[in-house]
């Protein structure tokens, strides 16, 4: 499938009937999607609210729970007990609380409160409105599209093959799991409001993704918009509760950073696993889909699954259904869990490839897709 047209001086009638007949299998496709979508969303509501509420209770109580161990433990295992509860405090609230909510998955149910879009505020070191921004509209609407997709143009790191390669990209292996993975959530607030366009730039020779200029009031605004999320973050972290502990100060400032850095590193190996792979497509610059049934198709090229059991999924907020999260982006993750099995067998019956293999198989091949992008002239990918 081509995600856009080649020029042809005259079309053949072999190549006019192909034509059409993948025009007729994107509509017959863009119709299955949108009826899942159609009876899926008739059925959000109340139910859906109630389940958020439940699991930001978990998270609380996760929180005060994993708080306490880590300061009244009198040794390692009650410890380690502490800060193991302190993440998944904070892996819920990255995943599936916060990037839900932020999503607009809630905004249609009457009483959303703070899990409305514009009212939530995230508990993490990412700054909402260039989330918002930066993820749910170019990322979704032009994912793994070169130079539209921020989210394969990163600093240091080459994620596409349509990316010119770089001295440091020869080290970006290392470099991503030794400094990006552990400071992901850090990492990304620098993405998204400006900073790394700033400081390194996107890779490519066209303008900055999320500044348009070096100006100094360009430049000041994307430094305020992510310290204005940094500093009440860390300072609450690394300052306010240790400070609290009095002489063991440094024990809890050290259970408060090994929580943030397996939550970031878990966050980390959950959102590359969906978009970079030996088997997920990127797409040169330029291309556009031909009708929103192509576009669907798109989405699920770029994208990949992975298998893992129900209480990993809730910690990865159902990003391991990374195809449904971009066909219906705005979707709860209770519902994208019960109509993948629907997803699959749409795509199945359109030729649409459904990728989905263990998490451990498909982290490797994210891995040496990274690696392979290192060279200049990366392993050419399997062809669709």
């Amino acid at each position: 499938m081509s995600p856009h047209p080649e020029h042809r001086s005259e079309s053949t009638p072999s190549v006019a009937i192909e034509e059409t007949s993948k025009s007729d299998r994107w509509r017959s496709f863009q119709q299955a999607i949108d009826e899942i979508r159609d009876r899926t969303e008739a059925k959000v509501g109340p139910e859906d609210l109630e389940y958020i509420r439940k699991v930001a209770k978990v998270s609380k109580a996760m929180e005060v729970t994993g708080r306490g161990l880590i300061f009244l433990s009198p040794e390692p295992v009650s410890f380690f007990a502490g800060v193991t509860a302190l993440w998944i405090h904070k892996q819920l609230e990255a995943t599936e609380i916060g990037h839900t909510a932020l999503h607009g998955a809630y905004d249609r149910i009457e009483g959303a409160g703070r899990f409305r879009a514009d009212e939530f505020r995230w508990e993490t070191p990412i700054d909402e409105e260039s989330w918002r921004y930066g993820h749910n509209i170019r990322h979704h609407q032009y994912t793994n599209i070169a130079g539209k997709d921020p989210d394969i143009h990163f600093g240091h790191v080459r994620l596409t093959e349509h990316t010119p390669h770089s001295k440091p990209n020869s080290f970006q292996l290392p470099f991503a799991i030794a400094l990006i993975w552990p400071n992901f959530l850090f990492t990304m607030n620098a993405h998204f409001t400006g900073l790394i366009d700033v400081y390194f730039g996107n890779g490519r020779t066209e303008k900055f993704d999320f500044i348009k200029d070096r100006s100094p009031a360009t430049v000041i605004k994307a430094h305020r918009k992510a310290f204005r999320k940094y500093i009440p973050y860390y300072a609450k972290n690394y300052i306010f509760y240790p400070a609290l502990a009095g002489p063991l100060f440094g024990k809890v400032l050290l259970g408060n950073w090994m929580a943030d850095t397996v939550r970031n590193v878990y966050t980390a190996a959950t959102i590359f696993c969906g978009h970079v792979g030996d088997e997920v497509r990127t797409f040169p610059a330029g291309s556009k889909a031909r009708g929103r049934g192509e576009w669907y198709a798109m989405q699920v090229e770029a994208t990949q699954n992975f298998d893992v059991s129900w209480p990993l999924s809730v910690l990865c907020g159902a990003l391991d259904l990374q195809i449904e999260h971009h066909l219906f982006p705005r979707l709860p993750p209770n519902r994208l869990r019960e109509i993948s099995p629907d997803v699959e067998a749409a795509c199945a019956a359109h030729g649409v490839r459904y990728r989905k293999r263990s998490w451990p198989r498909t982290l490797l091949s994210a891995l040496q897709r990274i690696q392979d992008l290192s060279h200049k002239v990366p392993r050419p990918l399997p062809q669709p």
